[in-house]
């Protein structure tokens, strides 16, 4: 699933078409179907931004457009005219560019879901103490759930989070009240650093514990492990040796996957 950094790269790309006059169309029956594009065609595109995992695109007479790319949803921009092979669910065209959304899923004419986000961390007002204040929120959820539950902060994924408690050396599966304050800050604060880095374009850190199941930890050569956590059953990488602790039976309820 694109994360936070991966959105705010695609409201970077969007950038061209603000202030032009749109034409809008959905060569895809879904994207059709939402009736986005017969709304937006024919309006100005005043502002795009990304909030978390989603992407706001706003239009004059207060029409705004949610997109949320789930794990295959992607954006495109390039020059007006290029061959389009295959349907995407939305065709923006500006004078000179066009922005094309392909698979969806969601598209909407609301933003009800991100008035329910946490701050987003790739933010400039984000501060890391106030966030790591919002996880102490939730003392008795697994650390890795409470960082995944957009409630709490929005933007940070799967990957993301392996990465950030790999290199705070907390496991995502000790409860809030069980990791110090320091040990907490750190890994919001590495996946704030880390991901505002991807955003810049800058090559991304080799990954040190994601999708690395059975392979050597970076650090201490301990096979790193993988299993689904919480209710959501959502992939959790870490390494057992470097990240010890924590409750790998237990489920804590109230995920946040919006």
């Amino acid at each position: 699933m694109p994360e936070g950094d991966a959105l705010h790269r695609a409201a970077a790309r969007l950038q061209p078409l603000v202030g032009q006059r749109i034409e809008a169309e959905s060569p895809h029956p879904r994207g059709e179907a939402t009736g986005v594009a017969r709304i937006v065609d024919g309006r100005v595109l005043e502002r795009v931004e990304a909030v978390g995992k989603h992407l706001l695109l706003r239009f004059e007479g207060g029409v705004v457009l949610r997109s949320h790319l789930r794990m295959n949803g992607r954006w495109r921009v390039g020059p007006r005219g290029r061959e389009l092979r295959g349907r995407p669910w939305l065709v923006l065209r500006g004078g000179e560019w066009e922005a094309t959304e392909w698979n969806g899923p969601v598209l909407a004419l609301e933003v009800r879901p991100v008035r329910r986000l946490g701050p987003d961390l790739l933010a400039e007002s984000t501060d890391v103490q106030a966030v790591a204040r919002r996880v102490r929120s939730r003392p008795s959820a697994l650390v890795g759930e409470a960082l995944l539950d957009q409630r709490v902060v929005a933007g940070i994924g799967n990957m993301w989070l392996a990465e950030a408690l790999w290199h705070a050396r907390v496991s995502p599966w000790r409860r809030v009240d069980e990791v110090p304050d320091d040990e907490l800050v750190a890994a919001v604060g590495w996946a704030r650093d880390a991901m505002r880095t991807s955003v810049r374009g800058a090559r991304p850190r080799r990954r040190m514990a994601y999708r690395r199941a059975g392979r050597p930890c970076p650090r201490c050569g301990t096979p790193i492990e993988s299993r689904g956590l919480g209710e959501a059953n959502r992939t959790a990488y870490w390494c057992p040796r470097c990240q010890p602790g924590g409750h790998q039976g237990e489920r804590s309820s109230g995920g946040g996957g919006i």
